[in-house]
C-alpha cells in the first residue's frame, strides 16, 4: 500500500527490477500517474452494453493525453480489450 506521494512511489519502483505494475479499476490514481508521465501502457475492456449515461473514464480530468493503439483483441462474448501507449 503506497501512503503519502503517489507518483513519487511508483517513480522508485519503475526503476527497480521486477515485474511490471498494474493498477486495476482506479480511474483517480491513473490520472495522477499520467499527469506525471508515468503511464507506459492503458489497457481499456470494452463491454457493449448501453447504459444511456456516462462519465469520465479517468476522474479528475487534467490535460489529454494522446494515446496510440498497440494491439486489440475480441472475446466471443463481445468484449474489446484493447492496448494503447502515450503517443
Amino acid at each position: 500500500m503506497v501512503k503519502g506521494n503517489i507518483a513519487a512511489e511508483v517513480r522508485k519502483l519503475k526503476e527497480e527490477s521486477g515485474p511490471p505494475l498494474v493498477v486495476m479499476g482506479s480511474g483517480t490514481i491513473v490520472s495522477q500517474l499520467a499527469a506525471e508521465g508515468l503511464v507506459d501502457e492503458y489497457q481499456l475492456i470494452t463491454i457493449p452494453v448501453a447504459l444511456g449515461k456516462g462519465g469520465s473514464l479517468f476522474e479528475g480530468g487534467g490535460r489529454p493525453v494522446a494515446l496510440k493503439r498497440n494491439s486489440e483483441r475480441s472475446f466471443k462474448n463481445g468484449n474489446l480489450l484493447i492496448c494503447y501507449a502515450p503517443a
